[in-house]
């Protein structure tokens, strides 16, 4: 198919795009930054240039992953989140939907299920978050935009037949938390691994799943994040004692951490339940924490993607 991928220049972009090319996919990339898999500079805001994108590239689906996220808060005003995310998002649907479309791939993210409550971690026990978790209260500009651009996909299922397949990815980030100093990033994002990361490259091949199974689906939401060992039951002792939780299901966590100097999660405030993606979707990363430990024990390559200096393409046009 001719797939129209936006944030082709973006750090999902640029992993997503080969990988469509490698499944006898024709990807049209549109971005505001260029990059090696962007066609068309621009942005998912401005109507004119999505209209002439579909009708100059005959565009057959669309994988929408572009917009703005939690770190460009600081950089753009409010305004700019709801014509990129909420408006943009209505474009390229109803483009979309004109054009006879059958599927509709949207990138959302778990953020957008964190209220202030849950960001603050003060109960008792971790908070088990699955596609079904409810009623959503996002904290901020960021996660408010990419609820009502779920919803938009909603509607246009309703009410127009396109298939809609809305995944909200954990994190896959490279860069540093900008919100934890410690521990380091590669010890962070080992143990993000347990409940609320997954690898980039499992985010773009839940992308690819979900084109493949958008029209016998219909619409769905779906929590994409590596697959967790724990069970809701061990939610409170997660919140006490993390650590031991770990150390019982993986016995020899402490000493591979304690030889790499790292450390163990004392509390997990929150885990993220991806089974549904699994059992509807057919999806299910193939990295998690055991090929951390993997890696901790043969000496090999850490299975995830760290790089602290990373910047969001579209920074650097300044």
């Amino acid at each position: 198919m001719r797939i129209l991928l936006t944030g082709s220049s973006g750090w999902l972009g640029r992993f997503l795009a080969p990988m469509l090319g490698g499944a006898g996919h024709q990807v049209v990339g549109l971005d505001v930054a260029p990059g090696v898999d962007t066609d068309v500079l621009g942005s998912v805001a401005d109507r004119a240039l999505v209209e002439q994108v579909f009708a100059e590239h005959g565009i057959e689906a669309v994988i929408h992953a572009g917009g703005l996220h939690k770190p460009d808060i600081v950089r753009y005003p409010a305004q700019a989140f709801v014509d990129v995310n909420v408006a943009g998002t209505l474009n390229l649907l109803e483009c979309a939907a004109a054009a006879g479309h059958d599927r509709f791939v949207f990138t959302s993210t778990t953020s957008l299920m964190i209220s202030q409550a849950i960001r603050d971690e003060a109960g008792e026990s971790a908070v088990w978050l699955d596609d079904a978790s409810g009623p959503l209260a996002p904290r901020n500009i960021y996660g408010v935009t990419k609820l009502a651009a779920e919803g938009l996909c909603r509607v246009a299922w309703a009410e127009q037949g396109l298939a809609t397949i809305v995944l909200r990815t954990s994190r896959f980030f490279p860069e540093d938390d900008d919100t934890h100093a410690t521990p380091s990033g590669e010890n962070l994002k080992a143990n993000e691994l347990l409940h609320r990361r997954l690898t980039v490259e499992d985010a773009a091949r839940a992308h690819l799943v979900a084109l493949e199974r958008a029209p016998a689906i219909g619409h769905g939401v779906f929590v994409i994040s590596a697959p967790t060992p724990f069970a809701r039951a061990d939610c409170a002792a997660l919140k006490q004692d993390a650590a031991a939780v770990i150390a019982r299901a993986f016995p020899d966590a402490p000493s591979l951490y304690a030889a790499r100097g790292w450390t163990l999660p004392a509390t997990i405030g929150r885990v993220y339940d991806s089974s549904l993606a699994e059992r509807v979707l057919g999806f299910r990363c193939e990295t998690d924490f055991a090929a951390v430990l993997a890696a901790l024990r043969e000496g090999a390559a850490l299975p995830f993607a760290h790089d602290p200096g990373y910047v969001s393409p579209k920074e650097m046009l300044g």
